[in-house]
Parts: structure tokens; sequence; C-alpha cells
């Protein structure tokens, strides 16, 4: 039972950090309608950041949250220089685009730092408190720093009038300049919002797989599967699917596949809910005259 359990909160670890990366794909497919197949590449290149401040000798939580703010702004960059000229293109243009940066950003932290694994420090103790042995302190650390940002995130959209005007420039464009809200920035700053909260799951995930270029691969089919299974446009939805398929993932690794054909459990998610359910568990069906 204690080795279960040790699954299950495992799980629920990885499952917040494939979380926060779902969530920001549904960020950037609410605005563009598209997935950026870069999302963990940029996630990737700021925790690269944070372990260029931290062993320049910045405490950890001040390069944490330094890395979160020049993640926004890479974001917005990135929005405004790449994917703003080409938003009336073709779709397939605005892919290239995406797998374009994907191979720069891989490439860039290659030639920076070497394609050599490096140890990422983790901020929270060694033991677990409350001689807790079934779940590491790194793991409840992440829980909690997961929950947080997904909860501020939520407050944001649903409370605060630039949240609102976000959502509102996203879902409906046209009706949003028609009151005034400047839709292209508000894209721009869902952009860097997405960027801020990917490089959360990053320096979160980074600890647990190492640091190095390709670190993000697995983590963003995984956080792709949970976009699908929860819905692609529910950000709610990307979230409990990110925990489903992070309690998954270990529990089937564990009892029953192996930990070699983990990968595996994200490529039959996404196959099966795409066959069964494509727009997922909390997704919405739009039907179209035609």
């Amino acid at each position: 039972m204690d080795a279960f359990l040790h699954q299950v909160f495992a799980g629920l670890a990885t499952g917040g950090i494939y979380a926060s990366l779902a969530l920001a794909l549904v960020m950037i497919h609410n605005a563009t309608r598209l997935v950026n197949f870069a999302q963990g590449e940029m996630a990737m290149f700021a925790t690269y950041l944070c372990w260029t401040m931290i062993q320049a000798g910045w405490p950890y939580w001040g390069a944490f949250f330094a890395t979160v703010v020049l993640s926004f702004v890479l974001g917005v960059a990135i929005e405004r220089i790449l994917i703003r000229p080409v938003e009336r293109a073709p779709v397939l243009t605005t892919v290239v685009v995406f797998i374009g940066l994907l191979l720069i950003l891989n490439s860039v932290a290659g030639w920076i730092y070497t394609y050599t694994i490096k140890s990422f420090p983790s901020p929270f103790p060694s033991k677990a408190p409350f001689g807790l042995t079934i779940v590491s302190a790194h793991e409840l650390g992440a829980i909690g720093v997961t929950l947080v940002v997904l909860m501020m995130v939520y407050l944001f959209f649903r409370f605060t009038p630039l949240g609102l005007a976000m959502r509102a420039a996203a879902q409906n464009p046209d009706s949003s300049r028609l009151v005034g809200i400047r839709v292209g920035w508000m894209l721009a700053l869902g952009w860097g919002l997405a960027a801020a909260t990917g490089a959360t799951a990053g320096m979160m995930i980074a600890p647990i797989v190492f640091l190095d270029p390709n670190m993000m691969t697995g983590v963003l089919l995984y956080a792709f599967a949970a976009a699908l299974m929860g819905g692609i446009d529910s950000p709610g939805g990307a979230v409990v699917g990110g925990f489903i398929v992070g309690v998954l993932e270990n529990i089937v690794g564990a009892y029953l596949i192996g930990t070699e054909l983990k990968l595996t459990v994200a490529l039959v998610l996404i196959v099966g809910v795409l066959v069964v359910r494509p727009a997922g568990l909390f997704g919405r069906v739009i039907v179209q005259r035609v």
C-alpha cells in the first residue's frame, strides 16, 4: 500500500507539472486555434536561464521569480516578432514557424550550455515534513507550487479586468475590438502568461529529469495528452487532465508495462481521446452549418 500511495503522490506531483504546461498549450490554442509545438522548448530555455542565475550566486527563489518575469517578456516578444506577422497566413505557415522556433531554441541551448546533462537544484529540503515516507519533499513542494500558480491564473482570468479582456480577445476578437479592447496586445500578453506558466513547469520538473536541451520532449507529449483529455479549449479541463495523466503514467508504468514503456501511455491516451471523444472530457463540441 505504501508503494501504491507513493506512485499516486509522485503522479500528482508530475501531473501538476503536466497541468501547468497543458494550461500554457490551451492558452495559446484559444488565442491562435493552433498548438504551440515550441512550448516545451520555451520552458526548457527558461529553466536554463534560472540555472545560470543560480550558478552566478542568486538565491533559488530570486532566480525563480526573475525567470518567470523574463519568460513573460520572452513570450510577448515571440508573439510580437514571430507570430504577429503570420497571424493571417495559412495554418501550415504558422505551424512551420512553431517548429522552427522549437529547433532554434533547442539548438541555441545546446550551443550555449552543451548537451551534457546537468543537475538542477531543488528549493525544498531533502526529507518530507512530518516524517512522511510515501512522498518526497520535492514532490510535495512541486504540488504546492503548481496549485498556487494554477489558482493565480484562475483568479487572474476570472476576476481582473485585464484577464477578462484577454479572455474576450481570445474568444471573440471582432466584438472585442468594437468595445475598445486592443486585441493584438491581449494576445501578446496571453503568450507571455503562457511562457511564464510553462517556465514554472520546467523549473519544477528539472530536479526530477535533470537539465539538458531535450528534457521537455517527453513532458510536452504528456502535457499534450493532458490538454486533449481535458479539452484543448478548456483551461480547467487541461488541469484535471494533467493530474489524471500523471497518476495513470506512474501506476501503469509501475504495475503493468514497466518504466521503459511509460511514454506509450501518453500516446495511447492521445489516440484514445481523439477516437472516443475528440472534444475531451470538458471541451465544447462546436457544430457549424455548412
